[in-house]
């Protein structure tokens, strides 16, 4: 199964618990969409580059419905890796106070929205002094 489905199937099913909403990351072109009498299409004029959210800002974002704690779901296959931006983007939300965490799958994401399942330590970037973030500790201080 593909991330965009596993994103789609997470979004219905959480949506009884959190108002979530896919969000795209990095920069992006955008410009004015035109007719090209010459090329017989459309095309993009005036281009200029925007910035998105920043990398390693997660797939999907919200806020639980129960208490308005902001929720932010890094979604993989069930063989894919977070990357190092990924990865500390999670940690520093946690440090915040939200939740946030990888789901490979609806139940993933059910749990963690829940509280029941936290990311693993090996998939948590080290702080400054070495030692791993702990993501249960960091949730119960939020």
């Amino acid at each position: 199964m593909n991330e965009h489905l596993i994103q789609n199937r997470i979004r219905a099913a959480v949506s009884p618990t959190c108002a979530i909403f896919r969000t795209n990351s990095g920069d992006f072109w955008q410009g004015d969409l035109v007719y090209s009498k010459e090329y017989k299409q459309t095309v993009l004029i005036n281009l200029r580059i925007i910035d998105g959210l920043p990398k390693g800002f997660s797939d999907l974002c919200g806020v639980r419905k129960s208490d308005g704690r902001a929720v932010f779901i890094e979604v993989k296959t069930k063989h894919g890796r977070a990357s190092e931006k990924q990865k500390q983007f999670l940690a520093k939300m946690r440090e915040y106070g939200a939740i946030a965490g990888v789901a490979r799958s609806v139940e993933d994401a059910l749990k963690l929205i829940q509280g029941t399942e936290q990311e693993s330590l090996t998939e948590l970037p080290e702080s400054k002094n070495g030692a791993g973030h702990c993501p249960v500790k960091l949730i119960e201080e939020g």
